[in-house]
């Protein structure tokens, strides 16, 4: 499931200065070694959207109806965990067997798993794994669907080595810089409860925003007219509450009407803000549904629109071109929000409200 069908979970980053022309053959240059050199290690390197074994990287294979679109390939042998403990479980039981031991010191176990792993490793398939993305040239951007820090950090590192291109996630932090020259240091902590202090709030922004998403899907309802046209933000669950002080730190909200419980208004009240949700967009009958971490903007899940296309390039357009949209509705959402948070009289007057939202919750036994 990706970029070319199903649902897509991506980070997304900037891209300053765009990359370099020649980006193509720098690609080229780091394919990945054969399969048949594959030893204990991994290998690893770039290949085409065509399949993981494609490492004819051209203009031609590189791009797709416009766009950038490779993947940072990883190949590796791996045992699976249920063959390595049987095997290692009988040879531990033939050790015992031929020395009357009744059981083995773990330096023993040790050695002996160590065998097992050398003489099995060698006869494991190699498993593969992906990391695609696709570049916007126009807008400088990438979508990566890297859903870890650990595939953001091998995607980061490989990409520079190949471009000397430095990518830059998009985070509430950088999105604020970028969209309207706002530093987070600059923006005091607030509380969205009269029960909770400003002192002991979270100065999170991506947790601010993201609640207050929610507040203004409920309370202003939930419409922007962004170029004219009017486009829906609404949040559901499960619901993802977060605030470091005193008490449960975490609390998640999933079964029934989460919106309308009475927990969720209880970690609103304490001072908890949201971490995770999933957000709707609407535009008409078209809808966007993802679940996004606020903390650093990860999308997990985005189904999009189902387009027209049939042939598959067609598809991969309609598909690249509703996840720019979403990208860019929400951030406009964002937009709207730190035009709020920054500016101290308009904040003055949106916490009111939204403290008065919290108290006033109606919830459902």
């Amino acid at each position: 499931m990706g970029f070319e069908s199903g649902s897509i979970t991506f980070r997304m980053f900037y891209v300053p200065k765009g990359l370099p022309e020649d980006c193509v053959e720098r690609f080229a240059a780091l394919t990945p070694p054969s399969l048949e050199t594959l030893g204990d290690g991994a290998i690893n390197g770039w290949v085409t959207s065509r399949h993981l074994l494609d490492s004819n990287i051209v203009e031609e294979t590189a791009y797709v109806a416009g766009y950038l679109r490779l993947t940072l390939m990883k190949a590796e042998r791996k045992i699976p965990p249920a063959l390595l403990r049987a095997e290692c479980k009988m040879e531990e039981l033939a050790e015992m067997a031929a020395n009357g031991y009744s059981y083995l010191k773990r330096s023993v176990r040790s050695e002996i798993k160590q065998e097992v792993m050398r003489r099995l490793l060698p006869e494991m398939p190699p498993t593969l794994t992906e990391i695609p993305f696709v570049y916007d040239a126009r807008n400088e951007l990438l979508y990566a669907a890297a859903s870890s820090d650990k595939q953001i950090d091998a995607l980061t590192i490989m990409f520079n080595r190949a471009t000397g291109v430095n990518l830059v996630p998009v985070t509430p932090a950088t999105a604020a810089i970028m969209r309207k020259s706002i530093d987070v240091r600059d923006v005091p902590p607030t509380s969205f409860s009269s029960e909770c202090d400003d002192s002991e709030a979270s100065d999170n922004l991506g947790q601010d925003f993201l609640t207050w998403l929610w507040f203004f899907s409920e309370a202003r309802g939930g419409v922007m007219s962004i170029a004219g046209v009017d486009f829906a933000v609404m949040i559901d669950g499960p619901l993802t509450f977060v605030h470091e002080g005193a008490g449960a730190h975490e609390a998640i909200v999933r079964k029934g009407a989460p919106l309308v419980s009475a927990e969720a208004k209880t970690a609103l009240q304490s001072g908890k803000k949201l971490r995770r949700a999933k957000v709707t967009l609407a535009r008409g009958e078209e809808l966007w549904g993802v679940t996004m971490d606020a903390d650093d903007f990860m999308m997990r899940g985005l189904k999009v629109p189902k387009g027209e296309a049939i042939d598959a390039v067609g598809k991969f357009e309609e598909r690249v071109i509703m996840l720019k949209l979403f990208q860019d509705t929400l951030l406009t959402f964002f937009d709207r929000f730190l035009d709020e948070r920054a500016d101290v009289s308009k904040w003055e007057a949106t916490i009111q409200d939204v403290r008065a939202w919290v108290a006033d919750r109606k919830t459902q036994d």
